[in-house]
């Protein structure tokens, strides 16, 4: 009796130890990734859209059999908006072996945080638009969103081009993505004979922006072009319409997303300018169905960056035939990948040698709070 208790327990041992290698087996055929975002704070609305996006295309990766057959494994670490929680989270992700990060958006975290990627050479993907987040010489970071060196030319040359401006206000947000692209809008504007009647900034989270449009409208120029952060940017608006202000609004990216129409409601109504993204476009629309079905919401620019950057690291994976982060890296830098071969992207990319990406944008006008595209605009480099 005895003997057989102990072979009967001896079994059940080895079953045990059996299905605790074949689960341990299984774990480690998954592919970990980390969304480092700003899922609280300042940065809430941009955050969350791109985790909902990535968030989105994991799930329908590893429902389709994942990448090179194995399903991916998502962790997710809230910055808070603060650069110093982004740096520690992105260290924690490290620690955790994930063979990607995506985040944080906001230029002032990704400045921070990607030294401790880059240092692991982990692939980071960013939405972040400042100019300088590709200039530290990082073979590992690469942008879901516009360089500000490449967008900026086109708001500018629309504004004076189409709108035919001969003086215009320019608004910033004062922090790195602010700073950034009042420099490059500067720039752009000077050159093509354009006068920055009045050189405005407001605070990061500012909530009273009475006296920043009564500045404004003492300058009386031709056109206004704003550059701040989704939430700041909505009541921009809404004190530009109190305030009586009738000139041309004109924006980059921000200013015309989803966010800022919820929020201004009809004092968005009639900005125009230049998008990287908008789930408005032609190809987006089946994504725009999907995300509104999944969220009960409206996508931006950065749901559609987040999906994007999900599937921009299974098209690199399966381009490099490996997981390994100098592999991915060496896939993506200086190459192009065509969404009739990686559909999943969406459209036709490329990426230089900085991690600077390439690719259609579109001119936009908010009508009836939706973003109308009036023209699609070519990559800037012929490819």
């Amino acid at each position: 009796m005895t003997r057989k208790l102990n072979t009967a327990n001896t079994l059940a041992q080895a079953i045990c130890l059996t299905l605790g290698l074949v689960a341990a087996s299984s774990f480690a055929q998954t592919i970990k990734v980390a969304q480092v975002l700003e899922l609280s704070g300042g940065g809430t609305a941009a955050g969350s859209q791109y985790r909902n996006g990535a968030k989105l295309a994991f799930n329908e990766i590893n429902a389709s059999g994942g990448i090179m057959s194995r399903k991916v494994e998502v962790m997710e670490m809230d910055t808070q908006s603060q650069p110093a929680i982004a740096k520690a989270m992105t260290v924690k992700a490290i620690d955790e072996k994930v063979t990607a990060i995506f985040g944080p958006v906001f230029s002032g975290s990704i400045l921070v945080s990607q030294t401790e990627s880059q240092k692991a050479s982990i692939p980071n993907f960013t939405g972040g638009e400042a100019s300088n987040v590709t200039a530290q010489g990082n073979p590992f970071i690469f942008r879901s969103s516009f360089n500000q060196s490449m967008g900026m030319p086109k708001v500018a040359n629309y504004m004076a081009t189409d709108l035919k401006a001969k003086s215009v206000v320019v608004l910033f947000v004062n922090n790195d993505f602010g700073k950034g692209g009042r420099d490059a809008i500067i720039k752009e504007l000077t050159a093509r004979g354009v006068k920055v009647a009045a050189d405005i900034s407001t605070d990061p989270g500012q909530i009273d922006m009475s006296s920043t449009v009564l500045r404004a409208k003492q300058a009386n120029a031709d056109a206004l072009f704003a550059y701040l952060n989704e939430e700041e940017s909505a009541r921009l608006l809404k004190e530009l319409r109190k305030q009586g202000y009738d000139k041309p609004l004109v924006g980059e990216t921000t200013l015309m997303g989803s966010k800022v129409i919820e929020l201004a409601g009809t004092a968005a109504n009639g900005v125009r300018g230049h998008v990287g993204l908008t789930a408005d476009a032609p190809m987006f629309k089946e994504f725009a169905a999907k995300y509104e079905k999944e969220y009960k919401a409206k996508s931006d620019h950065n749901g559609i960056k987040g999906y994007f950057s999900a599937y921009m690291l299974k098209a690199a994976i399966e381009k490099a035939k490996s997981t390994d982060g100098k592999a991915i890296a060496a896939a993506i830098k200086s190459s192009c990948f065509k969404a009739k071969d990686y559909p999943g992207i969406l459209l036709d990319v490329c990426f230089d040698d900085k991690g600077d990406i390439d690719r259609e944008s579109f001119l936009v006008e908010v009508k009836d709070g939706k973003q109308v595209v009036t023209a699609t605009l070519p990559m800037l480099v012929k490819r």
